[in-house]
C-alpha cells in the first residue's frame, strides 16, 4: 500500500476485471476538527473525480482518546492546556487556523473553540446503527454537522436518539441499540485495524487497500491518490500483500 500526503454526466464503466466500486476507507473520529475538515476535502475530491459514481466511501470509527471517561465533558481550551500545556493564545491561534481552512472549504459556521470534547464511544455506536439500516454515508456528514456546525452535544443517549431521528431512523431502536452496546465492540475493531494499517492519527484515507492518505491533506492530493488508485482499480492489478 502506497502511502500519500467533477462528472461529465457520461454513465462510467466498471473496468474490465475489475471490482464494481472503488472502495475509500475513511478512518476518523467525529470531534476531530481535522476529521471533519478531512471529510469535506474528501467530499470536493470525489466532485472532480471522473470514476466518483464508481466510488464507495466507507466511514470507519477511530477514537482519539478511547479511555475519557463516558458522560463527562470539558471545554477544548480545558483539553488542550490540560493535554498539551498550551497557553490560551496557542489554544486561539490553533482552533482559528482550522476553523479558517473549513470556512475556505464553504464549511461554516466550524465550531471549534468554542465547543466540547468527550468520549466519543456512543457516537460512533450510532453510526454503526445507522450503517446497519444503509445510512452511515448520512448519519457522519449528520453528526460532523451537529457538532461542528451548531455545538450540540453528541456523548449521551438522549442526544444521539434525537439526531438518529433526524436522519430517518427510529429513535427508540437507536436509544436500545446505545443500552445495549451491541456495536462497541465493532467500534473497537474499526481503531484496531487502522493500526494495524500503520495509522496513529485520523483522518486516514486508505483507497482500494491500495493507497494511504494521511491528515486531511488538501482535495488536489486526495484526487491524485484516488486517480492513481483507479488507474491499477481499472487494470486489475493484483493489490499489494502487505497492509
Amino acid at each position: 500500500m502506497t502511502t500519500a500526503n467533477g462528472n461529465d454526466g457520461a454513465t462510467p464503466q466498471t473496468p474490465a476485471g475489475a471490482a464494481k466500486k472503488l472502495r475509500v476507507e475513511v478512518w476518523a473520529d467525529l470531534i476531530c476538527p481535522w476529521c471533519g475538515l478531512g471529510d469535506r476535502r474528501l467530499e470536493m475530491a470525489l466532485a472532480r473525480f471522473e470514476h466518483a459514481a464508481d466510488v464507495e466511501v466507507v466511514h470507519r470509527s477511530f477514537q482519539l482518546d478511547e479511555r475519557a471517561p463516558e458522560g463527562v465533558t470539558r471545554t477544548v481550551t480545558e483539553m488542550l492546556r490540560g493535554k498539551l500545556g498550551l497557553s490560551t493564545a496557542q489554544i486561539d491561534g490553533m482552533t482559528k487556523r482550522v476553523e479558517d481552512l473549513a470556512r475556505a472549504d464553504g464549511l461554516t459556521p466550524y465550531i471549534v473553540r468554542e465547543n466540547r470534547v468527550g468520549n466519543t464511544s456512543l457516537a460512533h455506536e450510532l453510526a454503526a446503527f445507522a450503517a446497519e439500516h444503509g445510512k452511515a454515508g448520512e448519519a457522519w456528514k449528520h453528526l460532523y454537522r451537529a457538532y461542528f456546525g451548531e455545538a450540540r452535544s453528541i456523548f449521551d443517549i438522549d442526544s444521539l436518539a434525537q439526531i438518529a431521528s433526524e436522519i430517518g431512523l427510529s429513535a427508540d431502536a437507536a436509544r436500545q441499540a446505545l443500552i445495549s452496546r451491541r456495536h462497541a465492540e465493532q467500534v473497537a475493531e474499526d481503531g484496531r485495524e487502522a493500526r494495524a494499517l500503520g495509522s496513529s492519527g485520523v483522518p486516514f484515507f486508505v483507497i482500494d487497500r491500495r493507497y494511504a492518505v494521511s491528515g486531511a491533506q488538501p482535495p488536489e492530493a486526495l484526487l491524485q491518490a484516488l486517480a492513481s488508485a483507479w488507474e491499477d482499480h481499472a487494470s486489475g492489478a493484483p493489490r499489494p500483500t502487505a497492509g
